[in-house]
């Protein structure tokens, strides 16, 4: 059990032995990556992200589409703020649509943990440029406070939005923070490239971002997929859980992780190579190799290994958009088969230590 952005207390809403996914997927059908998701996935499905679809299907795009009175344009190099909507805004919201329209269509009727995902406050503002310069948003400390005021308000209708298209789900609501490192350690280029963006203040990166979870009311994830992971921001932002690369992982982060399962936060922990296994030197591990190696990443926490049931939950080391739609089931059915070996052999561990 943990307490969440709110200081509200929740048991996490997964089954022992669950897998989901990061969040993209390959290819251009909405349609086909919501049927391979809810087949491989059954028990906690995600709504796909399709970035192949170019500009507005992308991570930041998505969400930029998203803001409320925060109008986004394109730029040769990504995305900057603007007077009022460039036109992949509506190409964007039109995806999204198309998103939703597929996912209530293939999940009619389910009943159980729903993952969606959102670009979190800091990644934004590393990555949408500010209007009459070239550098990001986070240079501009009002900015990056509009930006997040915006992004809670979106999330906050977005979440509203998913829960009338899929009523029976228990939304889970994930802010990918791939920049959040950099943001933390100061490692953002300016508009030059010469230099770097001073670091933000830690109380501020947890302030932003703690504003934006409270705003959904719902079970929170913040992904992170860089190194290394500002654990202690984003345990002061009250999340609900935290996904990571487990492979990225050092011997100085346990403590930081060990802090957050003893906190009782969900563990989404991408235990499986995003990257296909044909372009690998090697064929990808057995699922029940996946599972020990997650079992062993929990007993080195010093944790119970009863509890690794529970709290975590298997993904792959990030999203899957440069697979093949094969290959990208392939990974996700893999995660499925190794997370329900892990409570088999929790439980082993735990006779085994009696």
């Amino acid at each position: 059990m943990t307490e969440n952005a709110l200081g509200e207390a929740r048991q996490v809403p997964w089954r022992p032995g669950s897998a989901t996914g990061i969040g993209s997927m390959p290819g251009t059908d909405p349609a086909e990556a919501v049927r391979i998701v809810a087949g491989e996935v059954p028990d906690f499905p995600f709504l796909p992200e399709l970035p192949a679809r170019g500009p507005g299907a992308d991570l930041t795009g998505r969400t930029a589409a998203l803001l409320i009175d925060f109008p986004v344009e394109t730029t040769p190099g990504g995305w900057r703020i603007a007077e009022r909507p460039g036109r992949y805004m509506r190409a964007a919201r039109s995806m999204l649509s198309s998103d939703l329209d597929a996912m209530e269509e293939v999940l009619a009727g389910y009943e159980g943990p729903l993952k969606i995902s959102l670009c979190g406050p800091w990644t934004l503002a590393a990555t949408i440029e500010l209007p009459k310069r070239l550098d990001a948003a986070l240079a501009d400390g009002g900015a990056v406070a509009d930006l997040a005021g915006s992004l809670a308000e979106a999330a906050a209708a977005h979440v509203a939005e998913v829960a009338k298209r899929v009523p029976g789900a228990g939304l889970v609501v994930q802010f990918d923070e791939p920049a959040l490192a950099a943001v933390a350690a100061g490692e953002v280029p300016n508009a030059s490239g010469l230099s770097r963006l001073p670091a933000v203040d830690a109380a501020v990166m947890a302030d932003r971002l703690g504003t934006v979870l409270s705003a959904v009311g719902r079970y929170t994830v913040v992904h992170c997929c860089a190194s290394p992971v500002p654990f202690g921001i984003i345990r002061a932002a009250r999340p609900d859980a935290v996904a990571f690369d487990l492979s990225l992982m050092r011997r100085e982060d346990g403590d930081g992780v060990a802090e957050l399962a003893e906190l009782g936060l969900g563990i989404l922990a991408g235990a499986v190579p995003a990257v296909p296994a044909t372009a690998r030197a090697h064929e990808p591990d057995p699922p029940a190799r996946t599972a020990r190696r997650v079992l062993r990443f929990w007993r080195a926490l010093g944790l119970a290994p009863g509890r690794a049931a529970e709290q975590v939950v298997v993904t792959p080391a990030c999203g899957l958009a440069g697979a093949s739609p094969r290959q990208a089931a392939d990974t996700l059915a893999h995660c499925r088969e190794a997370a329900r070996i892990v409570p088999e052999l929790a439980e082993e561990k735990a006779e085994g230590d009696t």
